[in-house]
């Protein structure tokens, strides 16, 4: 925890205006090998990416409030705008509880009726690029709806619903995950955090690319 505590402290220290946030994640999907992904962030835009400049990506635009996912071989980028949200169901029960301390932050669970969706730990730190983390998030909660929606009915969970749809941003208004696993098996585990100067090229959709927007 001292460790961790003293990578946030010096990025703190060495923080300047034109700086971004590169954080890194160790992510894991059920049955599959761990992956890396790269988050950068600056007050106007939010990318994600395998830690490649040159490879695919996911550009967030906050001011604009799209989301654009490039795919570079193709040249091809699929843009998702806000889209409307049919109201919450009147039974719907969600619980965000935030607990014990634990590495620096607070272990927290989210549950619908009962069930353990997501639980993990959370840092009050970073928190801008907490909040990048859910306005992307709440961006795609209609297009996640309309996935839930199209899905078999064995498939359609409550807790996809709160992950993805209803409370997608709930746990980050905790602050930045340092882990995270979800009822599905997927996982999240924090790696690093620095402060590098902003590079513009970052956050541009390449010359060329042919942009599609998604149903919204």
């Amino acid at each position: 925890m001292k460790a961790l505590l003293g990578v946030f402290a010096l990025c703190v220290g060495l923080a300047h205006a034109d700086d971004m946030t590169v954080l890194r994640y160790v992510d894991q999907d059920p049955g599959d090998p761990p992956y890396l992904t790269r988050i950068l962030v600056t007050p106007d835009f939010m990318r994600m990416d395998s830690g490649e400049d040159t490879g695919d990506f996911t550009l967030l635009d906050r001011q604009r409030r799209v989301v654009v996912n490039v795919m570079q071989d193709s040249k091809l980028a699929m843009v998702f705008a806000s889209g409307v949200l049919p109201p919450k169901p009147a039974d719907w029960a969600s619980r965000l509880e935030a607990g014990e301390a634990a590495r620096g932050g607070r272990r927290f669970t989210l549950t619908v009726k009962g069930v353990v969706c997501s639980e993990g730990i959370a840092v009050r730190h970073a928190m801008d690029a907490a909040r990048a983390m859910g306005e992307l998030k709440s961006i795609l909660a209609a297009t996640q709806y309309r996935v839930w929606k199209a899905s078999p009915p064995d498939m359609q969970h409550d807790c996809d619903l709160a992950n993805q749809v209803w409370n997608s941003g709930d746990t980050l208004t905790l602050g930045l995950p340092l882990e995270e696993h979800e009822f599905t098996g997927r996982s999240r585990k924090f790696e690093s955090e620095t402060r590098q100067p902003v590079n513009p090229d970052l956050f541009r959709v390449p010359e060329g690319t042919t942009q599609i927007s998604a149903p919204s």
